[in-house]
């Protein structure tokens, strides 16, 4: 079978604007199997993953499950659990980690102070939790979701985790199968795919100093998809950028499928990117053993500067 990531490669599709959209990640390890649905099909309870699922779907947040790297231990009840919490408003991102001795604590998270980017009102309701410097790589492997995943998400890992020791997991779904192998940045919650293991590794390097990395670049999940392709535009066009120099303001319709998008730099400059969205042929799977359809791509034109 031709995994459908070889075709979307050999297609060409692009990458910018199909990142996950979540202005925060809720981050959660449980190691042994996952199902398709992870946080309802694995061994952490089924009621607490249906609960944290809505919240994000609520708040504007996306909750991954995370293992360790080389083997899962198939075992129903982990001493402890490694947690964190992320917030990727630019400017004020932050990522918060610890050991939680049950998640069930996890419900009663302040779910509008994750939204706004409150760090303070998260630490007081989350004491546990200390402020990480490190960024954090998750890499999708959930190979009961789609098989380029498994592959070649396990392969990205296997690639890098003696480089990035304790700071690459693998995790459940990223979205975007035909990208594998993909992969997340936190705290910045920027999205990579069509990812290899040195590029991976210059990824979070530079993240350690702030720099932006524009290889395999699908977007930053604070924004939506319009916006995501308008800021990646205006990275390709600024060229070296830091992780947090921009921001999308706004996002408005222009015609059907059609938006203006305000990306702005810290530093005062401003641009107006016209983005479309195109279907893109020929037909091709979104997922290994799937029927063939037409996914959109967000296309940007030549950011305006106002």
């Amino acid at each position: 079978m031709t995994l459908c990531s070889d075709i979307g490669r050999e297609l060409s599709e692009p990458l910018a604007g199909t990142a996950p959209v979540a202005a925060w990640w809720l981050v959660v390890e449980q190691p042994g199997p996952w199902g398709a649905k992870a946080l309802t099909q694995s061994h952490l309870d089924p009621v607490l993953g249906a609960a944290l699922d809505a919240a994000a779907g609520d708040h504007g947040g996306r909750v991954a499950l995370v293992r360790r790297p080389r083997r899962h231990p198939d075992t129903h009840d982990p001493a402890a659990h490694r947690v964190w919490l992320a917030g990727t408003t630019p400017g004020a991102t932050f990522l918060l980690g610890g050991w939680l001795r049950t998640v069930d604590v996890l419900r009663s998270l302040p779910w509008a102070a994750l939204r706004s980017g409150d760090e303070r009102a998260v630490l007081a309701a989350a004491p546990e939790l200390r402020h990480e410097t490190e960024p954090l790589l998750l890499v999708c492997t959930n190979g009961r979701r789609d098989l380029c995943c498994a592959a070649k998400g396990r392969q990205l890992v296997a690639g890098l985790r003696d480089d990035v020791l304790g700071r690459v997991w693998e995790t459940t779904h990223l979205g975007g199968h035909r990208f594998a192998p993909t992969a997340v940045l936190l705290p910045h919650g920027v999205a990579y795919g069509r990812l290899d293991d040195k590029q991976a590794l210059l990824l979070v390097e530079s993240a350690r100093e702030g720099r932006f990395l524009d290889d395999g670049y699908r977007g930053r999940s604070t924004f939506d998809r319009p916006g995501q392709a308008a800021e990646a535009a205006v990275r390709r066009l600024l060229g070296d950028t830091g992780l947090d120099d921009l921001s999308v303001p706004s996002v408005s319709a222009a015609a059907d499928r059609a938006w203006n998008a305000v990306v702005a730099h810290r530093d005062g400059r401003g641009w107006t990117v016209a983005v479309h969205a195109e279907e893109q042929r020929p037909p091709r799977p979104e997922s290994c053993g799937k029927p063939a359809v037409t996914p959109i791509a967000y296309v940007s034109g030549v950011p305006v500067p106002q």
